[in-house]
């Protein structure tokens, strides 16, 4: 970074953002179906990554058990949901481009542990880890930290950051397209991180 750039903090969302959890996910699921007895389309589940674990449940349990699955679901999600988990194309360059001209940081509806032990294992260039949060929560986060663009995969990603008035750059990498992206307020929209670099250069 020359003195002569700006200083710019990047917020990224996780899953299907940075990384690909789905494998990691389906396995906590699938344990998670054996433990309890609770039939559930975990295909289906992957397929639609983004809000929180809780809204996703709820969609499978009664209301009085979903606080009891998704404690269990924690429980086991870092004995299998970590380690088959590898960072999305275009990832570690977009943290490395973001990273050279400031701070960069993972906004997540993931719970923080769970987050940080994801950015470990895969060693990514993240100086900030802000967990558990969704929608208005991220957006909250990204005004505390000045951020100046906040990249995500889902609708309420782009939703967060024009409730932030940060700029959204939408990458069609999760369930939603590059249209849904941009009908939801995205100030551009990618397939994937792998143009980020070109894009980043151009617009930041």
């Amino acid at each position: 970074m020359t003195r002569s750039e700006p200083t710019v903090v990047v917020g990224f969302d996780l899953d299907m953002t940075l990384i690909d959890s789905r494998p990691g996910i389906a396995a906590t699921y699938h344990e998670l179906v054996r433990r309890t007895g609770v039939p559930i389309d975990v295909d289906l589940v992957v397929s639609r990554l983004g809000p929180p674990l809780e809204v996703e449940l709820a969609n499978w349990f009664a209301d009085t058990e979903v606080d009891k699955a998704a404690q269990l679901y924690r429980e086991l999600y870092p004995d299998l949901a970590i380690e088959p988990v590898g960072p999305l194309p275009g990832a570690i360059a977009a943290l490395e481009m973001a990273a050279a001209r400031g701070e960069t940081m993972v906004v997540t509806a993931k719970n923080e542990r769970d987050a940080r032990l994801h950015v470990e294992h895969l060693g990514l260039q993240v100086d900030h880890v802000a967990g558990g949060v969704w929608r208005d929560g991220k957006s909250e986060v990204l005004v505390r930290h000045r951020a100046g663009l906040y990249v995500g995969d889902h609708v309420h990603d782009m939703e967060a950051a024009r409730i932030a008035e940060v700029p959204g750059l939408g990458v069609a990498s999760g369930p939603c397209s590059e249209q849904e992206l941009a009908a939801a307020g995205a100030t551009a929209t990618l397939p994937d991180l792998t143009g980020f670099a070109t894009w980043f250069s151009e617009h930041v």
